[in-house]
C-alpha cells in the first residue's frame, strides 16, 4: 500500500465524538512510552503526524487520523502509566474502553510490545481482556533495532511461548522498527488486505 495522504482529523475523551461515517478504523495501543506515535508516523511517513513526547503517558486522548481518504489510525491512549495516579488511570481506562467496546468502526486492535522485554503481567492482562471481549487484534513488536537479531528472535519465540499458555490460536503479529522502517510494508499490506475484504 502507498500513503498518499494522512491527516489528522479530531482528538477527544469522549467515544461519541469520534468522527461520523463507515471507514474503517485500525486503532494503535500500547503501554506508555512503547512507541507508539514513532511507529505512526513511520507507517504514514509523516514525522510530525503523531506527537512523540518526552513524558510517558501524555497522551490522553483519542486521536483520528485519515489515510488516503479512506480510512483512520486510531492513536489511543497508552495505558499502565503509574505516575498518573489512580483516579488519572481510572480515566484513561475508561476512554480505552469505551472506544474499544462501543466504536463498530475499529476493525483492528494493534497492540504494541516493547520486543525489549520479557513478557509485561500488564500487557497480558490487557490481550486477555481483549479475547475475553472479542475484540480483534493484532501484535506488534517494536523498537526491533535495539537488539540483535538472534535476541530479538528469542524474546518474540518467548512472548509467543507465553501466549500459547491461554491461547489456542495466535493473533497475527509483526516485528517493527521506528528507526529502519521495519515492518511497515507488512503492517501496510495486511491494513490493505482487510480493507478489501470490507469493500462490497
Amino acid at each position: 500500500m502507498e500513503i498518499t495522504s494522512a491527516e489528522f482529523v479530531i482528538s477527544n475523551t469522549d467515544v461519541r465524538k469520534c468522527p461520523a461515517g463507515n471507514l474503517p478504523e485500525y486503532a494503535f495501543i500500547g503501554r506508555s512510552n512503547v512507541g507508539k506515535s514513532s511507529l505512526i508516523n513511520m507507517l504514514t511517513g509523516r514525522k510530525g503526524l503523531a506527537m512523540t513526547s518526552a513524558t510517558p503517558g501524555k497522551t490522553m486522548l483519542i486521536n483520528h487520523f485519515l489515510v488516503n481518504k479512506n480510512w483512520y489510525i486510531v492513536d489511543l491512549p497508552g495505558y499502565g502509566y503509574a505516575k498518573r495516579g489512580f483516579k488519572g488511570q481510572e480515566q484513561i481506562r475508561n476512554i480505552i474502553e469505551s472506544y474499544i467496546l462501543q466504536r463498530p468502526q475499529m476493525t483492528c486492535l494493534f497492540v504494541l510490545i516493547d520486543s525489549r522485554l520479557e513478557p509485561q503481567p500488564i500487557d497480558l492482562q490487557f490481550i486477555e481482556w481483549l479475547g475475553e471481549n472479542g475484540i480483534p487484534f493484532s501484535i506488534v513488536f517494536t523498537k526491533a533495532d535495539k537488539l540483535k537479531s538472534g535476541r530479538l528472535g528469542a524474546n518474540v519465540e518467548a512472548y509467543l511461548r507465553k501466549l500459547k499458555e491461554q491461547w489456542e490460536e495466535l493473533p497475527p503479529y509483526f516485528v517493527t522498527s521506528s528507526e529502519n522502517r521495519l515492518g511497515r510494508k507488512e503492517l501496510l499490506d495486511y491494513i490493505e488486505s482487510i480493507n478489501k475484504e470490507l469493500k462490497p
